[in-house]
């Protein structure tokens, strides 16, 4: 028992320092928030019609549509990509390699049975 509590404080100790991308909604259990920075509402705008362009795109494939009743009909996938970057969580995934690199190594270092 007190080798699961040393194990249990080890693994929250580990996280505080990686669980970054996902914050808790101080109004809702259960719920949280991840945040995509701006540098205004018009950037907020583009990101909003371009990732709206790129679904009506994908679901129908008579582009012309889309262009014909759109003066700037040029999708920026540079500015989409940009928002699913700041949406990858990199400190998450070091998280699991230093747990599993953990795993591994206490594994190994279990007596056989």
């Amino acid at each position: 028992m007190e080798k699961e509590t040393e194990n249990l404080e080890d693994l929250k100790n580990l996280t505080a320092g990686f669980l970054n991308t996902l914050k808790p909604n101080s109004d809702k259990k259960d719920i949280y928030t991840a945040e995509i920075n701006f540098l205004n509402y018009y950037e907020l705008g583009c990101v909003i019609t371009n990732m709206l362009k790129l679904c009506i795109l994908a679901i129908d494939q008579e582009t012309h549509k889309v262009i014909e009743t759109d003066k700037n009909s040029s999708i920026n996938v540079g500015l989409i990509l940009e928002v699913a970057h700041q949406l990858f969580p990199m400190d998450e995934f070091e998280l699991l390699t230093t747990i599993s690199q953990k795993v591994n190594s206490d594994f190994k270092a279990m007596p056989a049975v």
